[in-house]
């Protein structure tokens, strides 16, 4: 079984979870993207759902295949979430962000009355931290930005580059117009103390650490999908 076989049965066990009727978020990512191409075969034979996407991306590959959209405004409050991660520990505790989507990934998450996280097993991870974390941030004061983190960082003996995401010829922007530093901490002890002091950092939007976030994660690898909850 090849990666993206095991990113479609992680999507294909999600899609199980998700009744008719409900007000659904929709990840990000390419195993979120799996989960949208099976969502829409099953509404193209009647199901009803109605989605709110966690990135523009997300939302054209809806369009195209026929999944309905409402916006976070419409659809306030949401019954399930399903996306993707880039890490997952064994207490749920997730890094995401890699597809750049993390501040309407988590606001969307926030909104909802469950989040479900789907994966391969390649995710899997003893302790966050080995994936750089995204670090959403204010175009203003950039570099002031970005010595608050480092001195976060430091007191909590965390090191390691933190680099300004590329795209293409320039800085990568965000759906929401920021931009992303992709810390390379290698191990994050204490995930929690982390995510509360960059929090407190004016320029800092979001950060990729979902902590207490997910209900349920299903991971996929060549025996098949398997549920995961958390331990804490």
């Amino acid at each position: 079984m090849d990666a993206r076989e095991m990113k479609i049965k992680a999507a294909a066990a999600a899609l199980a979870h998700v009744e008719h009727g409900m007000r659904l978020g929709i990840g990000t990512g390419s195993t979120a993207e799996e989960f949208v191409r099976l969502l829409a075969e099953k509404v193209a034979d009647g199901f009803k759902v109605e989605g709110v996407p966690t990135s523009e991306r997300t939302a054209r590959l809806c369009v195209e295949l026929g999944v309905p959209l409402k916006s976070l405004d419409e659809l306030p409050e949401l019954d399930l979430t399903i996306d993707g991660a880039d890490e997952v520990d064994a207490a749920l505790g997730l890094i995401k962000g890699g597809g750049g989507a993390l501040l309407r990934e988590k606001i969307v998450a926030a909104t909802s009355g469950r989040m479900i996280v789907i994966a391969d097993e390649s995710k899997l991870v003893e302790t966050l931290g080995a994936f750089p974390l995204p670090i959403e941030v204010n175009m203003f004061g950039l570099v002031s930005t970005r010595i608050a983190i480092e001195k976060t960082a430091s007191r909590l003996g965390l090191s390691g580059a933190l680099s300004l995401r590329q795209s293409g010829d320039g800085n990568f922007t965000t759906d929401g117009g920021h931009y992303i530093i992709d810390a390379s901490f290698g191990r994050i002890p204490d995930a929690e103390a982390l995510s509360t002091q960059l929090n407190a950092i004016p320029g800092v939007v979001e950060h990729g650490l979902f902590l207490n976030m997910a209900a349920l994660a299903i991971i996929a690898g060549p025996a098949g999908a398997r549920e995961l909850r958390a331990t804490r």
